[in-house]
């Protein structure tokens, strides 16, 4: 078997919201060669990145050093680039990404995911839960891989019953950077 055959790409979740991926290239390429590194930003989650390197043994070795290492205050996790099955990750960051609001506390993942699937292929299902309760903060995000499924959904879903509450869908949209406080004029 090749080297090629083996992984080279590390998912690294957990990240501070103020890291650069030319931070995270120089802190992982103290392991190996880093062929590529690219943070997502996803609304309102942490931010996460992948890192692929040039050969297995430099991902194994990052591997095994930094995951859940305190870097940026934060303790991050690194694992490989691969879901269920085996699989590698995807990029969904050119998805469509749906907004649902007004959750039922008691709704779960699974239970989000199969009451979206009837639309089409679901790449990512999330509920936002507070991080010290792990309480449902009433809200999620559905992405679909299309865009005409996305659309569908929005459109079929607003206002339907789930759980115990009606709720309501529409386009995930990303909130601006907040303002910087040294930014005020300084006329």
């Amino acid at each position: 078997m090749t080297d090629d055959s083996y992984p080279k790409t590390l998912y690294v979740g957990s990240l501070d919201t103020t890291v650069t991926e030319e931070l995270l290239c120089t802190l992982f390429s103290q392991m190996g060669t880093v062929k590529s590194c690219k943070i997502i930003r996803e609304g309102t989650i942490d931010p996460f990145a992948f890192i692929e390197y040039d050969n297995h043994q430099s991902a194994q070795t990052a591997l095994a050093a930094m995951n859940k290492r305190m870097f940026l205050k934060k303790e991050i996790r690194v694992n490989w680039a691969t879901s269920a099955g085996n699989q590698p990750k995807t990029d969904t960051s050119q998805h469509h990404h749906i907004f649902v609001g007004d959750l039922s506390p008691e709704i779960d993942t699974e239970t989000l995911r199969e009451a979206f699937a009837p639309f089409g292929e679901i790449s990512n299902c999330r509920i936002v839960r507070d991080p010290q309760t792990l309480k449902s903060r009433g809200y999620a995000f559905v992405s679909f891989v299309k865009k005409a499924e996305a659309e569908n959904a929005i459109t079929m879903m607003n206002g339907q019953w789930l759980g115990s509450r009606s709720i309501r869908t529409n386009w995930s949209t990303r909130k601006p950077p907040a303002p910087r406080e040294n930014s005020k004029g300084n006329l």
